[in-house]
């Protein structure tokens, strides 16, 4: 089979895109967080090898308990392992969002700062965090958050070669693919297209709507 060509794949990845504003023209953040920046950047670094809907259950409970950044920079680790001791990896996350919320307080004035260099330097918050907080909190589109899902597809697609073997490396391949304008929607479908079609395990592509542009379909 010949090398498919970047103009190719571009115009592949084009067409990846239309569908996918098709079927999810709305598609949007699975975290409940009232709108609130900061409790948006906490519920995404919760949300780390855990599911949104998990994340979701113990959410509220934190914020009724530490409703303001500075409440819960002052908040004890072991009440709040307790109150998300539901998700996976709760001590670490539990001493980690009371260190970002304490930076937040100390460094930014109990705001989280609109930049992605700055963000990244929040305890717990990684490059994804930091793209998924800027796009839906701020509307600024810096790159795209690749998550289990993204990363899952961008493989499959043959969007990112072998040698893209980490969210970073599949971002880029990413960004390199995709015209900016078309950066802001894709964790958000993609993350849906990745929950309902493109599954890991026995992904259905007999239904699936982008069978014909996927060189995996009926392979994975």
């Amino acid at each position: 089979m010949p090398r498919e060509t970047m103009a190719a794949k571009r115009e592949r990845a084009l067409e990846v895109a239309r569908r996918m504003n098709e079927h999810y023209p709305a598609a949007e953040c699975a975290l409940v967080y009232g709108g609130d920046p900061f409790r948006l950047t906490i519920a995404v670094l919760l949300s780390a090898q855990t599911t949104d809907k998990g994340v979701n259950k113990v959410t509220p409970r934190l914020w009724e308990r530490y409703p303001t950044p500075a409440d819960l920079a002052s908040a004890d680790v072991r009440d709040v392992e307790d109150i998300i001791r539901t998700i996976g990896f709760y001590h670490t996350k539990a001493a980690n969002v009371i260190k970002c919320a304490q930076m937040v307080v100390a460094d930014y004035g109990g705001e989280i700062p609109r930049d992605i260099d700055e963000l990244q330097k929040l305890p717990g918050v990684g490059r994804k965090t930091a793209n998924v907080v800027l796009n839906e909190a701020f509307g600024i589109v810096e790159g795209i958050a690749v998550d289990t899902h993204v990363l899952r597809i961008a493989h499959r697609l043959k969007f990112a070669g072998p040698s893209a073997d980490t969210p970073a490396k599949t971002e880029t391949a990413l960004l390199k693919l995709y015209p900016r304008e078309y950066w802001g929607p894709i964790n958000h479908q993609w993350v849906l297209f990745g929950r309902e079609t493109c599954i890991a395990r026995n992904p259905k592509c007999g239904e699936c709507f982008l069978c014909d542009l996927c060189p995996s379909c009926g392979k994975a």
